[in-house]
């Protein structure tokens, strides 16, 4: 491995772990308003978001589709019916999971 990649990964652990150790060091001492506390309730629901969507409307990373060959929307979709039916994520997640892979192999 080059010697600048070494570096490039090296300095990108000392940032996130810097950033993440210092919310566990200073999580006591510091105290946020409400506002910002009420916020940040929102911010692995926006992750999340952020990082399953694009995968799940432009599967191939560059063209929508919104079509019902798209296995990854089918399994979505099912995935947050079963959430929001049942309120049981394990369900959710097995559901999402088995109409994709069920999906992949019907259309070949």
């Amino acid at each position: 491995m080059p010697h600048d990649e070494i570096l490039l990964i090296a300095g990108m652990t000392l940032v996130t772990f810097g950033i993440r150790y210092a919310f566990y060091a200073l999580g006591d001492k510091v105290n946020f308003p409400p506002l910002v506390k009420r916020a940040l309730r929102y911010v692995p629901v926006a992750v999340l978001t952020a990082i399953t969507v694009p995968m799940v409307l432009l599967p191939d990373g560059q063209h929508w589709q919104l079509d019902w060959r798209n296995a990854w929307l089918l399994g979505a979709l099912v995935s947050g019916l079963i959430a929001w039916r049942f309120q049981h994520l394990l369900a959710a997640i097995a559901g999402g999971i088995a109409v994709f892979f069920l999906w992949r192999w019907l259309l070949g």
